[in-house]
């Protein structure tokens, strides 16, 4: 199962990667009406900085699992099969 969903969950990676961008730079424009301090910058804040990559991060981590389980929960339902570990049914 895993080789017949990898196209499928790098494809969730790529949707889930563009979705986390849209959603930190909306979120941080609420926070700061300057962009987001990046590490190459010489004079970033350094406290502006770790919230902005600690949001970041968060957001990322977010939109990722979720596109993901629901690429999962898509094949499941197309194949009835859950491609990944499944702890919670006996072998």
């Amino acid at each position: 199962m895993k080789f017949l969903f990898a196209p499928i969950g790098i494809g969730a990676g790529l949707v889930a990667g563009m979705l986390g961008k849209k959603a930190f730079e909306r979120l941080w424009a609420v926070v700061d009406e300057e962009d987001p301090p990046e590490p190459d910058q010489r004079y970033a804040p350094t406290v502006k900085l770790v919230a902005a990559l600690a949001v970041e991060g968060a957001i990322f981590r977010v939109a990722k699992g979720l596109t993901d389980y629901g690429a999962r929960k898509g094949f499941a339902a197309l194949t009835g099969r859950w491609p990944g570990e499944d702890p919670g049914r006996d072998a």
